[in-house]
């Protein structure tokens, strides 16, 4: 027996069918719509059935970018130091480099979100944001000087970050509020495995490029042209099949009007105390997360583990996040988000401890390897999630993203600095690094200070 509701008599026919299959032996199956998702009720159970193409459109960005994420963290910066004059660092000059992205992303994301909160907005600056990533990814394989590269590689970042806040932005209209914690967490989820498939792709053909006759160098610049049509491909189903369906209605001149709007949505997150505990405690335990992200592979270096043995742990730590992302997504609908969230932190602060004063081989390095991506997913999936629940008003999205991306990049570069202060006033290396626990420890203190809510 089938049955068909709309929207406007959910409330009554799951009363209604509840009560049926109480009195009944067979099974009474309703099929509700409720715009962007499709409930199944049998027996009285719900059951969400499996995600639409609207969102898996919007998961499968991340699949793509990740990719770029991925070469740039491993490959790239190599490349780069093959380019420079003997002596040169490369860690001078990738660490400016970083730092020029996270600026220029950090200033005008939030009044470039304002404009594409605008009607019909959001996919334009969308798309301008994916295909100069893109495209600048694959000139990366052209540029045969240190600066050139280095040049080329800030475009292509900041075409990357940028399109990831407003792609953010998108989850309010790829799905429904109930499922942004699922949503989001199969985004981070199928991200880390997906990007594994170009990722070991390249790495394939560096080291065995030779065989075939393709040179190290030649395979390496084949690896951004590759990652650029993975990032390309899986940028179209969403420009295809994602909407904008939350916006804001121009009313004046059109700058005027967005900063105007993006003072106010400062004013909302000064004043909405929910969501200024969770903007400070994501700026504190974010900024852990990134650290621990970046110095992996130099602790490991320092250890004197081998290359090959740090990017086989780069590749363990994607596999493990995969399921424990997906695991999160689940367990938000059990367990508060907010909860999850201090666990996660609390758990990374284990992590740092055991990494400052346990980590000495490579196997331990291997466990700091799973460790971490047993929470990292789950930890920037729920953030991600957590916060567009907290949104006020859905049509100012990418304000709000363009403010959390703020505390998100500004955080980037408190780590690392508390951790070479410590190391150089104490001269003890694993002292400084266990001071990144107190980044952890505050964002707990913040979460818990949260004034409670329906979706804490």
């Amino acid at each position: 027996m089938l049955l068909i509701f709309n929207h406007a008599i959910l409330r009554e026919s799951v009363k209604h069918s509840t009560s049926i299959c109480k009195k009944k032996e067979t099974v009474l199956n309703l099929v509700i719509y409720t715009g962007t998702r499709r409930i199944i009720i049998e027996g009285g159970t719900f059951m969400a059935n499996r995600m639409n193409k609207t969102e898996w459109s919007w998961v499968l960005y991340d699949v793509g970018n990740s990719a770029f994420v991925m070469i740039s963290t491993a490959i790239a910066p190599i490349y780069y130091g093959s380019l420079l004059a003997d002596g040169a660092s490369v860690v001078v000059g990738w660490g400016y480099a970083e730092t020029i992205v996270s600026l220029i992303v950090a200033l005008s994301m939030p009044i470039l979100g304002s404009l594409a909160d605008f009607k019909d907005s959001k996919k334009k600056f969308f798309l301008g944001s994916a295909l100069t990533g893109v495209v600048a990814c694959s000139a990366l394989s052209m540029a045969t000087s240190s600066f050139a590269f280095l040049l080329v590689y800030i475009i292509s970042a900041i075409g990357l970050n940028t399109s990831i806040v407003f792609y953010d932005g998108f989850l309010v209209d790829a799905t429904d509020e109930d499922n942004y914690d699922s949503v989001s967490a199969k985004g981070f989820a199928w991200g880390y495995i997906g990007s594994l498939v170009p990722f070991l792709t390249c790495i394939a053909l560096i080291f065995a490029g030779g065989a075939i006759g393709i040179g190290t160098v030649t395979a390496t610049r084949l690896s951004f042209i590759i990652t650029a049509a993975w990032w390309l491909a899986f940028t179209i189903p969403m420009l295809r099949n994602v909407s904008q369906t939350h916006f804001k209605e121009q009313t004046g001149k059109l700058f005027a009007q967005a900063f105007g709007e993006l003072g106010s949505t400062f004013k909302s997150i000064v004043n909405n105390r929910r969501m200024l505990f969770f903007i400070l405690a994501y700026f504190c335990y974010i900024d852990g997360v990134n650290t621990i992200i970046r110095m992996a592979t130099s602790f490991g270096t320092d250890l004197g583990i081998d290359s090959t043995q740090l990017v086989l742990a780069l590749v363990a730590t994607q596999l493990v996040a995969f399921p424990a992302a997906l695991i999160y997504g689940r367990l938000s609908r059990k367990i508060t988000p907010r909860i999850m969230l201090i666990v996660s932190s609390a758990a990374y602060t284990l992590i740092t401890f055991y990494a400052a004063f346990f980590l000495s081989t490579a196997r331990e390095f291997w466990m700091l390897a799973i460790a971490v991506g047993l929470f990292q997913g789950g930890i920037q999936a729920l953030s991600r999630s957590f916060f567009s629940k907290l949104i006020p008003d859905k049509k100012h999205t990418n304000e709000y993203f363009g403010f959390y991306d703020i505390f998100g990049k500004y955080a980037s570069i408190i780590g690392t600095f508390l951790m070479s202060t410590v190391t150089q006033i104490l001269g003890n290396a694993s002292v400084g690094i266990a001071a990144i626990a107190v980044l952890f420890i505050l964002g707990i203190v913040f979460l818990t200070l949260m004034p409670e809510g329906s979706d804490t």
